[in-house]
């Protein structure tokens, strides 16, 4: 003899909701805040922890009809943002690297001025020692890794560290430019605000550099640039090509 199916229970909410997922059908729960109906389903809008609450009187009492069976799904309070730990890599570090005397650095050059040119150090390679030395022979160091830095570092080359010849002859606005990054290593410590680089050997100088109009350049010289697209020349201390 076939017997009518009885009711059942309406399976458990979820313990966290997101938006876009099913909560329960209209026939069993009502929308509060937080979700909406759509073809005849409850529906998550937030993300949350869903709850269901009794139907109340003034709730029935607007709409003139007898109360109503049905609970009242809400997703009242958002979830926090997820927070994301740092991915681990062996050339970014979490914490600043202190450059030394005889550090490879990687520095962005942020102002240029008569006697000096300012720049934001922002990766530290390994000690040089030909280069904490003072040798001028070359130093073959130009193929190691950097690492990257939390914060920059301030840092100035001097008019007379820029090159090793003609010092009095170095004018710092035809080598570097606002912008440009630079190959150079630490010779001093210098004062309690920047640290104190050179550019003076074939290997240091500016190893990326981009035009007036905005295009990256190509070296083609010790002392020029050139843009691939206008083709014009800038000049610069530029770095020894590698």
């Amino acid at each position: 003899m076939y017997k009518m199916p009885t009711a059942t229970t309406n399976p458990p909410l979820p313990t966290t909701a997101y938006p876009g997922l099913l909560l329960g059908p209209t026939s069993s729960y009502l929308a509060g805040p937080g979700t909406y109906v759509h073809q005849s389903q409850v529906i998550a809008s937030i993300s949350g922890q869903p709850i269901t609450l009794p139907t109340t009187s003034a709730t029935t009492s607007k709409s003139n009809k007898a109360p109503s069976a049905k609970s009242t799904i809400s997703v009242p309070n958002p979830l926090p943002s997820p927070t994301y730990a740092p991915i681990p890599s062996p050339n970014i570090s979490n914490t600043n690297i202190l450059p030394k005397v005889g550090s490879v650095v990687l520095a962005k050059v942020v102002r240029v001025r008569t006697r000096q040119v300012d720049a934001g150090i922002l990766c530290v390679g390994d000690i040089v020692k030909d280069a904490a030395e003072g040798n001028n022979n070359s130093i073959g160091w130009y193929g190691g890794e950097m690492n990257v830095c939390a914060d920059e570092w301030p840092a100035v080359v001097r008019r007379e560290d820029i090159r090793a010849t003609e010092k009095e002859k170095v004018i710092c606005t035809e080598g570097f430019k606002v912008g440009d990054v630079v190959r150079g290593v630490v010779i001093s410590l210098g004062d309690q605000a920047n640290y104190y680089l050179t550019t003076a050997k074939n290997e240091l100088g500016v190893i990326m550099a981009r035009s007036e109009v905005g295009n990256m350049m190509q070296p083609i010289s010790w002392k020029e640039f050139r843009d691939p697209v206008t083709g014009l020349k800038e000049g610069r201390k530029v770095a020894k090509p590698f």
